[in-house]
């Protein structure tokens, strides 16, 4: 008996200290979160650019989260008494939230942006009292291209030839050998060369020249006088067709050459009807024809390998019909060697010339490159079918500038156009006086 109470008090003593010490746990972990509760919550200041405005809510601040070991047990856990304790007490309030920034405040907001304005409507164009509209300004032509600019190769070859002659003190026999050698690497030819010497040796004992500088001077003249010549393209009288008849080897750039005098011609004001002549070379009818569309020519064309006589006869009828003035006629190329083809062109030429056409002038297309060669080409073209001018191209592209004047001097046959590029405007009248310049410098 004294046993049983003994160990009823002893179980009493444990379950009373139990929980005594349960109680005070969880009296702690309450003042905890009251702690918690209490703190106010640190706000970061706000940056100019955070400022919201209008109708846009102010950006969320959180606090930071607590570290692992400061974080407590969710409030739900700890609100929740167990039977044996005693009523929990009363929760503190909640701390009221710090007041806004004053960006925040109403009163302070800035103002709302005004709508963007409408955009002033366009001056009226054209009312009574109103002054007319300025016309846009017409298109630059296109600019010439200079002899100077375009005979760099010629110039270089012929100027340092002609450095010797110009460093000499006095014009002795040496002098004189290096002027022939010059002129004869310049394609100015042997015979021409050996003329043009002859002329200055003269005028030089007339003059009494003393100093390099005099020869060279009487030189530029010499060539210049040779250069000068008849360089107009000549028209048909009233009534008549105009016809230009161009001529030379394969490959000189015939149908090139009457595509680009085409667009002068129609530049000026002028009608023009290209005619298909060259029936031999395959495709030399398409390429003709896309220069026509391309400057707004008329276009005559036959069948290919059919007679050029007739395509160029047709084309004289039709710029009759017409009305149109000028026809450019191109023919095939062909060797000035070939007999029977040089008799061809003579008859091409004998059909131009029939009434109401009129042939006033026979091109000769020549390729500056070929040198001494276009020279022979001249002399043949000319017995055939009697040239009447040279057109000079690739004159850009060539050291042997002399040729010129081994053509003018010659033959006698002026040169009226040259080519100094591959451009529509590169096709230019010939000017004596500027080219000599540019060759000598």
């Amino acid at each position: 008996m004294v046993l049983t109470l003994i160990i009823v008090l002893v179980v009493v003593v444990v379950l009373a200290g139990s929980s005594a010490l349960l109680v005070g746990s969880r009296l702690r972990g309450r003042r905890r979160l009251g702690e918690e509760r209490e703190r106010p919550i640190a706000r970061p200041p706000m940056r100019p650019q955070q400022r919201r405005g209008p109708g846009v809510a102010p950006p969320l601040v959180t606090a930071p989260p607590s570290p692992p070991e400061q974080q407590t047990p969710p409030a739900e856990a700890l609100a929740a008494p167990p039977k044996e304790a005693a009523p929990p007490k009363e929760a503190a309030p909640p701390a009221e939230a710090p007041p806004l920034p004053a960006a925040f405040t109403e009163e302070e907001e800035p103002p709302a942006e005004a709508p963007p304005s409408a955009p002033a409507p366009p001056p009226v164009v054209g009312g009574p009292g109103a002054p007319a509209p300025e016309a846009p300004p017409a298109p630059a032509p296109p600019r010439r291209p200079r002899f100077r600019d375009r005979l760099a190769k010629a110039r270089s070859a012929l100027a340092s030839q002609l450095a010797g002659v110009r460093g000499r003190s006095r014009l002795d026999d040496e002098a004189w050998d290096e002027l022939e050698e010059a002129l004869i690497l310049a394609d100015v030819g042997v015979e021409t060369s050996a003329t043009l010497l002859e002329q200055l040796k003269k005028r030089a004992a007339e003059e009494r020249f003393e100093s390099p500088e005099q020869l060279v001077a009487a030189l530029r003249e010499q060539l210049v006088e040779r250069l000068e010549g008849d360089r107009e393209l000549h028209w048909a009288g009233p009534g008549a067709v105009t016809v230009w008849l161009f001529v030379g080897v394969n490959g000189v750039g015939k149908t090139t050459t009457i595509g680009k005098v085409a667009m002068r011609e129609i530049a000026g004001g002028r009608q023009v009807v290209m005619a298909a002549g060259d029936t031999f070379r395959a495709a030399a009818a398409d390429q003709l024809q896309l220069w026509s569309e391309r400057v707004g020519a008329g276009f005559v064309r036959g069948n290919e390998g059919g007679d050029p006589g007739a395509v160029v006869f047709d084309a004289v009828q039709h710029a009759k019909a017409r009305g149109v003035p000028l026809v450019l006629a191109d023919t095939a190329g062909r060797l000035h060697t070939k007999v029977n083809l040089m008799e061809e062109l003579k008859k091409v030429r004998r059909v131009a010339d029939r009434p109401p056409g009129s042939v006033r002038e026979v091109l000769l297309v020549i390729d500056a490159t070929t040198g001494q060669n276009g020279l022979v080409q001249a002399r043949q073209f000319t017995d055939a079918v009697g040239v009447t001018g040279v057109v000079l191209t690739k004159l850009d592209g060539t050291a042997k500038g002399g040729i010129a004047v081994a053509i003018a001097s010659e033959l006698g046959v002026p040169i009226k156009l040259v080519g100094l590029g591959e451009g529509p405007e590169d096709l230019v009248p010939f000017d004596a006086q500027e080219f000599v310049d540019a060759l000598l410098g």
